[in-house]
């Protein structure tokens, strides 16, 4: 027997609409096919969707956070540093 959902699922798009490197969109981590077809999918194949995304979304964060960012500088060196000042 089918769950009947009181509300309706709104769309989870934030505006944001462009394609990560993996096809899913970089603002509400949707496939294109779950852009596309949104509206006229039934309201518990949405929420599998939802919850899809909520899991991509955490993916993309932990890939994001492990992933050293280009303004990191823990691994460059000062100018007090000894093997700065050191000649080789």
């Amino acid at each position: 027997m089918k769950q009947i959902e009181i509300f309706e699922i709104t769309s989870p798009c934030i505006g944001v609409c462009q394609s990560g490197a993996k096809g899913f969109c970089i603002g509400c981590y949707r496939s294109r096919e779950e852009r596309l077809h949104w509206i006229n999918l039934e309201q518990d194949v949405q929420s599998k969707i939802i919850k899809a995304c909520a899991v991509r979304k955490k993916r993309a964060n932990a890939l994001r956070k492990n992933k050293k960012s280009p303004t990191d500088d823990s691994n460059q060196l000062g100018f007090l540093d000894d093997s700065f000042t050191q000649k080789k």
